[in-house]
């Protein structure tokens, strides 16, 4: 089988506050929990790739240290947009902002990328890996909830994203939890869902 396993973790529990902002005590625990048990997996992990932002590198640092595999940064896996990227930009006016490009993906914002091109970001990153790497890889792909979403509903149809989260395009805000990981097997062209926005390894 000539397939590549991605496991896209989100980063940890992040800073409540304006800008490109740390992980907290309690996401830095998580960071290290998903560490843990992506060390102690079944499989090999063959390469980390995270965004740029701070709270994800750090958490692909923790992972990297566990798993002893190197991390490359690359910016197509940043947030559609980071609160403080505006100018002046209260925190309400950033949600409705965000609102706005996830009702609307073709939405172009004042900062950052609509939805429909912050999913194909994404996309473009996981088949380039796909083709580039050797087959039968598992990558770790740190990135935002944002984004995952992003991609996933620009990808599958609603009828398989409905199977992990009934009305998964309306509530996709608030689908993918801090340090979740989703599962996707790409193989031959097809890609498919294995896993969504797992925490068991949080418990």
């Amino acid at each position: 089988m000539m397939s590549t396993i991605f496991h896209l973790v989100r980063h940890g529990l992040k800073e409540r506050r304006i800008g490109d902002v740390s992980l907290t005590p309690e996401g830095t625990l998580q960071a290290e929990s998903t560490a843990r048990h992506l060390a102690q997996a079944a499989f090999p992990i063959t390469k980390i790739v995270t965004s740029p932002l701070r709270r994800a590198k750090e958490t692909a640092e923790r992972i990297a240290l566990y798993t002893r595999c190197p991390v490359a940064e690359d910016s197509r896996l940043r947030e559609r947009a980071n609160w403080g990227d505006c100018p002046h930009q209260t925190f309400e006016q950033f949600i409705a902002m965000w609102d706005q490009c996830t009702s609307d993906p073709d939405y172009i914002p004042p900062v950052g990328d609509s939805a429909k091109k912050a999913g194909q970001r994404l996309g473009s990153l996981l088949a380039e890996l796909h083709n580039e790497e050797p087959a039968n890889r598992n990558i770790i792909v740190v990135t935002h909830g944002g984004l995952i979403t992003d991609f996933l509903v620009q990808t599958f149809n609603e009828r398989e994203l409905d199977v992990w989260h009934p009305d998964f395009k309306s509530i996709q805000n608030r689908l993918i939890p801090e340090c979740s990981i989703t599962k996707l097997i790409y193989d031959k062209g097809n890609r498919t869902i294995e896993a969504f926005a797992s925490i068991e390894h949080l418990t």
